[in-house]
């Protein structure tokens, strides 16, 4: 079976020589040869460690070469990676060490302080002894986990998302196929590693391939239009709020855009004026879908349907089957709101330690993703928002992201986020908080040309920033804790 083997190995079997990957912060230049060594020596060091098939360890670093080598050693010897975000707290990556049972945890050297605070046995990742090692083999089995992912957390405690080994090659080799890749393509990686999209979208998708990724430590706007330009990227991935950032730097300006194919968003639902934006600079830009628990990429669409359809994350991508479902569970009518529910080989296992949770969102291989879209009468998806942002005011359904979309569309306006209140007479009403230089009156005057006056919301909270996780998702019960704070 294709999901049993070694992607990284069988990538340098038959391209060994091809350019693989580019560190932006080192300079240093891998073939897959070099990088299938590097992981072997790395899966080595970790059997060394004691690390065994289904052990957990983890990983507290920045983009890396030393964190690629690391999560495909993985694969090697069939151990559990757990990617741990950089910007969390000590206690907070304690309830994920804690969790799933960590064996060991690498660390960069930045992080050395919150290694030391943590319940487990830790070492520098970057002073790991590798080289000229050779793990002991072991038998693949494809359903085995291959990595912990654990969710943002922007409510409650984050939950595991496990990762079979079938889930992650099969977005790999699905998402290459239908987005196009080539082996001649070279893809920026910028978004976290710890997050399925810094893993999933290009990384393991490009190396089914034979592509070349150019790394980076972080996400530096200037830094990424210089090494776009430097790379002649044709293909580029973003979240929308990074998106905004690439648009409002000074390069955005300048940069030679003549050798892109395409732009493609993820993430959060991408406003149509960033669309509009890029696609005046000439570049084909697309939104895609996806979650930790499915891919994470679903959707697919051609350039031409990307015009044609501004704002659709496209159709289902192979083998992928998609429903809306009502609130009574019936398939919902073409055009009709409701819950999309996803099925396929690219679906996760389900969430670590949490069969409740579990339960609760996967049956008969459905994945419930929590997200409300609609499907036209060609088959194309619109993402409505989440099913937990949905509030009732007065009887009718409203969805907040769509009054977002048009806030963020307002000049004045550089970001935005509605939430409800309880309301005596409609039951909820909309609060939008909103950064920008702008009068709530004058948004108010905006929103009734453009949206149902059902829709404005009642008041307008004026902040400086709008608290997001590290990937961009906005975090709506701090903004509701702020209203409750105030009485």
């Amino acid at each position: 079976m294709i999901f049993d083997g070694d992607l990284l190995a069988e990538r340098a079997r038959v391209t060994p020589a091809k350019l693989a990957l580019v560190s932006i912060e080192s300079g240093e230049q891998l073939t897959y040869r070099d990088l299938d060594l590097r992981a072997e020596s790395a899966a080595a060091a970790l059997q060394s460690m004691g690390i065994a098939a289904g052990d957990r360890f983890g990983i507290l670093a920045h983009n890396s070469i030393e964190l690629v080598a690391f999560f495909f050693a993985a694969g090697k010897i069939d151990a559990i990676v757990v990617p741990l975000s950089t910007r969390a707290t000590a206690r907070e990556l304690d309830v994920i060490v804690r969790d799933c049972g960590m064996k060991h945890l690498l660390f960069g050297d930045e992080f050395a302080e919150i290694a030391r605070q943590l319940p487990v046995t830790s070492t520098g990742i970057a002073d790991v002894p590798t080289a000229g090692r050779r793990p002991t083999a072991v038998r693949h089995d494809p359903e085995a986990i291959y990595c912990l992912l654990y969710t943002s957390g922007t409510t409650g405690k984050p939950k595991g998302v496990m990762i079979p080994r079938r889930q992650l090659y099969w977005n790999g080799y699905n998402t290459a196929v239908d987005w196009d890749l080539r082996a001649d393509d070279v893809a920026q990686v910028y978004t976290p590693m710890y997050h399925a999209g810094g893993l999933a979208v290009f990384l393991i998708p490009l190396f089914c391939a034979g592509g070349t990724v150019i790394l980076h430590k972080g996400f530096d706007a200037s830094e990424v239009w210089k090494a776009f330009e430097k790379y002649r990227c044709p293909i580029a991935f973003g979240v929308p709020t990074i998106w905004k950032m690439l648009m409002d730097a000074p390069e955005f300006r300048t940069v030679s855009l003549d050798h892109v194919r395409w732009f493609i968003s993820g993430g959060a639902p991408l406003p149509h004026f960033i669309i509009d934006a890029y696609q005046k600079r000439g570049v084909p830009f697309k939104q895609g879908y996806g979650m930790t628990e499915a891919g994470v990429n679903c959707f697919t669409m051609t350039v031409e349907d990307s015009y044609r359809k501004p704002g659709s994350i496209g159709r289902p991508m192979l083998f992928t089957e998609v429903r809306i479902v009502d609130g009574e569970g019936h398939d919902a009518a073409a055009g009709e709101v409701g819950e999309m529910w996803i099925r396929g080989p690219h679906v996760s296992k389900g969430y670590w330690n949490d069969e409740e949770a579990t339960r609760a969102a996967y049956s008969d291989g459905w994945l419930r993703t929590g997200d409300l879209a609609r499907r036209d009468e060609e088959g194309f998806f619109f993402i409505a928002g989440r099913r937990k942002d949905l509030f009732i005011s007065g009887g009718v359904n409203i969805y907040p992201a769509e009054i977002e979309a048009e806030l963020v569309a307002h000049p004045s306006v550089t970001d935005a986020a509605v939430v409800p209140v309880a309301d005596e007479k409609w039951g909820e009403v909309g609060v939008a908080f909103v950064v920008g230089q702008v009068s709530a009156e004058e948004l108010a005057s905006y929103l009734t040309l453009h949206i149902a006056r059902y829709k404005v919301p009642r008041r307008f909270v004026f902040v400086d920033a709008l608290p997001r996780t590290p990937y961009g998702k906005v975090m709506k019960e701090q903004l509701k804790s702020m209203l409750r704070s105030e009485g």
